[in-house]
């Protein structure tokens, strides 16, 4: 784990200040709570997403507690209580900036294996990162991000159209009217733009770290909403060259793999930051745009090879495409932050450790799972307060 983000030991020595009745941190993200009773719950909940020893279950969580009535109180309040997660993500938000800075929000899926077939959005589907098809949910997390450390702050539960077709599956999920089918890359630029349109956080570059499909629609609603953007890009996408300089300039469109391909010569090396080490890569970059019928604006592919004479390790799409190359191949490596962070935190808080079926108690769920991955994430940060375990009971 790098030098930022403590070890487990020491987070539950220091994490508790956060579930305390009188922490700081709770008072301010569990202000929209109107109840009592409710900002209690979400500080045992809290407290037991960061003290629990594997799996985050209500149950497990409850035992903490120690009380009897501890799991049935804990189990109404996130998957039947009329409390909104929305206020919470948005301080979370709040809070983070003002202590990270961030230099982008990175979009990240997040995918949760499931044996059976009722947990909300839940459908047999490939899953990229894994090379098969697996049966469970997709999400999309978009993550406050530094070289140092990252935070998720918003998640989208992708609902497949099994799902949001079948009256008897929806109502049962508790899923609100108002959700409508989209692709997963719709999704996931989606989880971008409700950060940036309805919270006051600064607006920084999206960084999207998944391999987008229908690249028109990505850069369209990010170009509307004047939001840079550096996307992951396929090999096969295809794009056409607009810099005359350039071989296949002319050429109509061309997958990307082979522009990259066409250009290796062009490669220079280019100095990044790489976890604990600085690394040198190679990088090279041309101007390209989609093929019609909407091409839009010019945009920059940017391709990265770690050794000479191999293909391409990672592809990049940039929009606009006036940034400096060096710039945007370090924003890159805001998604192997997040990458590391997700995985060495984020397994810990719980993530995917959801057992209820209703898309209420998913939200609710991952909305204090992200505010314990917050709590362990920046609990060296020189603007937090120092934090103990502490373990209370109803």
């Amino acid at each position: 784990m790098n030098a930022k983000v403590v070890s487990w030991h020491r987070i539950r020595e220091r994490a508790y200040d956060a579930a305390h009745p009188d922490g700081e941190l709770c008072a301010e993200l569990f202000a929209s709570l109107r109840r009592s009773d409710q900002r209690l719950r979400a500080r045992q909940y809290l407290s037991g997403l960061l003290a629990v020893q594997g799996r985050k279950s209500i149950r497990n969580i409850a035992a903490l507690v120690g009380r009897d009535a501890a799991e049935q109180s804990l189990h109404h309040f996130i998957t039947n209580s009329t409390w909104n997660w929305s206020p919470i993500r948005e301080a979370l938000a709040d809070r983070v900036t003002r202590v990270l800075a961030p230099r982008a929000w990175v979009v990240r899926p997040l995918f949760i294996p499931k044996a059976g077939e009722h947990s909300v959005g839940v459908e047999r589907q490939f899953v990229p990162e894994r090379g098969q098809v697996i049966n469970g949910q997709l999400a999309f997390g978009a993550w406050a991000a530094t070289e140092q450390a990252s935070v998720p702050v918003q998640w989208r539960l992708h609902l497949p159209e099994s799902w949001l077709g079948d009256a008897h599956r929806r109502r049962r999920a508790e899923i609100p009217d108002e959700a409508e089918a989209e692709t997963p890359d719709e999704c996931a630029a989606a989880t971008a733009l409700t950060v940036l349109g309805r919270w006051a956080v600064p607006k920084r570059p999206i960084v999207l770290d998944t391999h987008v499909t229908g690249l028109g629609g990505v850069v369209r609603s990010l170009a509307e909403a004047e939001t840079p953007l550096l996307t992951r890009v396929k090999g096969s996408a295809r794009l056409v060259v607009t810099d005359s300089a350039m071989p296949g300039y002319r050429a109509g469109a061309v997958p990307a793999r082979h522009i990259m391909e066409s250009v290796q010569g062009l490669r220079r090396p280019l100095r990044v930051a790489g976890g604990p080490v600085r690394r040198t890569t190679l990088v090279a970059a041309v101007r390209v745009r989609l093929p019609q019928p909407e091409p839009g604006p010019d945009l920059l592919l940017i391709g990265e090879w770690h050794e000479r004479g191999k293909a391409p390790a990672a592809l990049w799409l940039a929009a606009p495409a006036t940034a400096p190359v060096g710039d945007l191949v370090r924003l890159t490596r805001l998604a192997q932050r997040v990458g590391q962070d997700e995985e060495q935190i984020g397994e810990e808080v719980g993530f995917r450790d959801f057992e209820g079926r209703s898309f209420r108690g998913w939200h609710r769920h991952m909305t204090l799972a992200s505010v314990a991955h917050a709590v362990s994430a920046l609990a060296d940060e020189p603007d937090e307060p120092h934090l103990h375990i502490r373990r209370f009971s109803a």
